[in-house]
């Protein structure tokens, strides 16, 4: 069992490295890089790639470690006894599994992604050691073990929005995601866009690494936001003359709000092309 990237997944050697060694060692994967850089969708093809079925936990920050495992459903087992339901005798009734529960109890390999797990409280990952090492949780109200019965493939995403404990990095295997260079970016956008003109690409590519270069930028666009951008450039048909410099000064692109997304940074990069045009 090994992955190399797929036909719609360009994985760097390191990455493919990476993924191999927290199968192979049985660790949860941590994988940090900035937004838009593949991290989620890296679980949806190791799933792909693997035949293996795909479950996902994906983070908010109102989230809570318990909610993974299961849920006591309280209210609707009042409900029931004021009803007269013979269900309320069996609590089992009332326990809702949770991501990792569906995880354990799947009689195939599954991969599970927690998604943002930096979105979470700080004590958000230190509540899932345990159950993240062992692979087992115990459920009080049903006085039960539940074990995972095939080891499921954890992939953990998190953009760096804050600092994870050291006793949870302790049980992952870690792996940051470089952004592409221009030929790796070549190789993303050709699964894209395959029939895409060259001097289109080579011109759009210089573009947008130019604009990732500007100093002071509060977001840089990523690689989704270059493959929107690239999509509206062929959709509107513009040429690749329209995104070269005018007598060697700096202009702007057509539809640069597809690669920049606050007022910040339109205001810096307009003002940057006005002194450069001065």
């Amino acid at each position: 069992m090994s992955f190399s990237g797929t036909q719609n997944y360009i994985a760097s050697r390191e990455l493919q490295l990476a993924v191999n060694a927290a199968i192979t060692l049985q660790k949860p994967l941590l994988i940090k890089g900035e937004p838009g850089t593949g991290k989620t969708m890296l679980a949806e093809e190791l799933a792909r790639s693997l035949n293996a079925p795909l479950i996902q936990w994906h983070i908010k920050s109102t989230t809570k470690a318990q909610q993974g495992l299961y849920e006591y459903d309280a209210v609707s087992r009042l409900r029931d006894s004021q009803l007269g339901d013979d269900k309320v005798h069996d609590i089992g009734n009332y326990i809702v599994k949770g991501k990792l529960w569906q995880a354990f109890d799947a009689n195939q390999r599954v991969i599970l992604l927690i998604d943002e797990i930096d979105k979470a409280d700080i004590e958000f990952p230190n509540d899932l050691l345990l159950e993240l090492d062992k692979m087992e949780f115990f459920v009080y109200e049903t006085q039960q073990v539940v074990k995972a019965k095939q080891r499921p493939i954890v992939i953990i995403t998190s953009n760096n929005e804050k600092e994870l404990p050291d006793a949870f990095l302790r049980r992952c295997f870690f792996h940051y995601i470089q952004f592409p260079d221009a030929d790796e970016m070549r190789s993303i956008v050709n699964v894209h866009y395959p029939d895409i003109k060259k001097t289109l690409l080579d011109q759009a590519l210089t573009s947008f690494f130019d604009l990732r270069d500007i100093p002071g930028l509060k977001k840089k666009p990523s690689t989704s936001e270059l493959i929107d951008w690239l999509k509206l450039l062929v959709a509107e048909d513009i040429p690749a003359e329209a995104l070269q410099d005018k007598d060697g000064k700096k202009s702007i692109p057509p539809l640069y709000g597809a690669l920049l997304k606050n007022e910040q940074d339109i205001h810096l990069f307009e003002k940057l092309v006005f002194m450069a045009r001065r």
